[in-house]
């Protein structure tokens, strides 16, 4: 008979309120279905100056939260922080594995963790099963590959998941929160934060977005991109790019998608002037349905599109805009 497996963890991440990250409602829910697939439990670690809002949160996903108060942790680099803790929770109990965010702070958290604990990682998961331990899928070579790694001899490691490639989903009853005084054992050198600079964001959040309305090469410049912006306004949508259109300095990297940009899932992509090239498919490609508009009626992305419109993007967008018009 196999050893029980220990609990499936979560090192959460907060936001700048306080409250519990997106994609850590949905590492979260990943961690329960993994628990439940090995006879399990998942449990959950939150590391922040106030983590009382975060970890309640959190306990709606999970059944059990640890939350550690680090009062200093908002003049330092949190993840830092954020790992120290996590660590030296995780050696006090039997593990089954660890999972946290793919974005730069639960990058370095993993990276961190890894070497307190002397344990492998697995990065950028796009899909996790349990099959005696993480099953982790990951796109590799610009999403040409997709691949299935395990960690070897039945060793538990940690995973970093990518956002928006599991549907956030609550339990059905509310777990355990457990506060913990913070551990000052692993006597880590702080990384003091010197200077904070605050890019202005859009409306809506385009990894949360239900409509994105997004512009490639073929939008032509940043001028171009105000037609973009007028249909996602109509649409009640966010407004996306690809990476040329960025790297051309048309619209912030906020909005970039792709394989170096945001991973995105809405109802509906629609993509004017993108020829859907696999960078920029692998940020977009689990969108509910996905439009494009494009003169090459050959472009990659009419491999992979619902429907296609081929032609001129400004000519289909400006009538696309005033059919909208006339609906209000």
């Amino acid at each position: 008979m196999a050893a029980p497996t220990g609990p499936i963890w979560v090192v959460a991440e907060t936001n700048a309120d306080g409250t519990l990250a997106k994609s850590s409602t949905e590492v979260a829910t990943l961690a329960r279905t993994l628990a439940e697939a090995a006879g399990s439990s998942a449990a959950g670690i939150v590391v922040a100056a106030d983590p009382t809002a975060a970890a309640k949160e959190l306990a709606g996903y999970v059944a059990r939260v640890v939350a550690v108060a680090v009062p200093d942790v908002t003049g330092h680099t949190w993840a830092q922080a954020a790992a120290q803790q996590a660590a030296a929770i995780l050696a006090s109990g039997s593990v089954g594995a660890v999972l946290t965010g793919a974005g730069p702070d639960g990058r370095d958290v993993a990276g961190t963790l890894s070497a307190l604990l002397e344990r492998p990682v697995l990065v950028n998961a796009t899909a996790v099963a349990w099959d005696g331990g993480p099953s982790v899928e990951m796109s590799v070579f610009g999403g040409k590959l997709i691949t299935s790694s395990t960690f070897v001899d039945g060793e538990w490691g940690i995973v970093t998941v990518r956002p928006n490639v599991v549907t956030a989903e609550a339990a059905g009853s509310a777990g355990v929160v457990e506060t913990r005084d913070a551990d000052q054992g692993a006597g880590l050198p702080v990384v003091k934060v010197m200077e904070r600079i605050e890019e202005a964001a859009a409306a809506l959040p385009i990894e949360e977005a239900r409509i994105i309305v997004a512009g490639g090469r073929g939008v032509g410049g940043e001028d171009g991109f105000a037609l973009v912006r007028e249909i996602a306004a109509e649409l009640g949508g966010a407004v996306g790019a690809t990476r040329a259109a960025v790297d051309s300095g048309w619209i912030p990297y906020a909005q970039q998608i792709g394989q170096t940009g945001k991973i995105v899932k809405p109802q509906l992509y629609l993509a004017l002037g993108i020829s859907g090239a696999i960078q920029h498919k692998v940020g977009m490609q689990t969108a509910g349905t996905i439009i494009g508009v494009n003169r090459d009626p050959d472009a990659p992305i009419a491999e992979f599109a619902d429907l296609v419109i081929v032609g001129d993007l400004f000519e289909v967008g400006k009538a696309l805009l005033a059919e909208l018009r006339s609906r209000r």
